[in-house]
């Protein structure tokens, strides 16, 4: 069974950083984009920040110089560097994955459990 593993949230102060990291689990042939996604409550999620398998980024205008997106193959973890943080930041953060195991010729969507992020003084 594949599944998406994060750590990496908690609390900080305004301007401080955090590193988030999510590893995919499992029988696992290859993994296309991953990403992640935040939650601020009341609000919709939304995308923060994703990357392809070949490394290229897309970033939310919101977080574009302050976070950074980033993986490692061998390792099926996806990463997110989060830095100058703000109070507005603060939202659960669920990972994703486009994962393909082995023996089957599908493509399906993955999700993390979320992690807390909360940005306070």
């Amino acid at each position: 069974q594949v599944q998406l593993v994060e750590s990496g949230g908690g609390l900080v102060q305004p301007g401080g950083s955090l590193r988030l990291s999510c590893a995919a689990t499992g029988i696992i042939f290859s993994i296309n984009a991953m990403g992640w996604y935040h939650r601020a409550p009341g609000k919709e999620r939304e995308l923060v920040a994703s990357i392809t398998s070949d490394g290229r980024t897309n970033y939310a205008n919101s977080v574009k110089g302050r976070f950074t997106i980033s993986r490692d193959n061998a390792k099926n973890t996806v990463y997110l560097q989060m830095n100058s943080l703000k109070p507005e930041d603060t939202a659960v953060y669920h990972c994703n994955a486009e994962i393909q195991r082995y023996y089957s010729a599908v493509v399906r969507n993955y999700w993390g459990q979320g992690t807390q992020v909360t940005v306070s003084s």
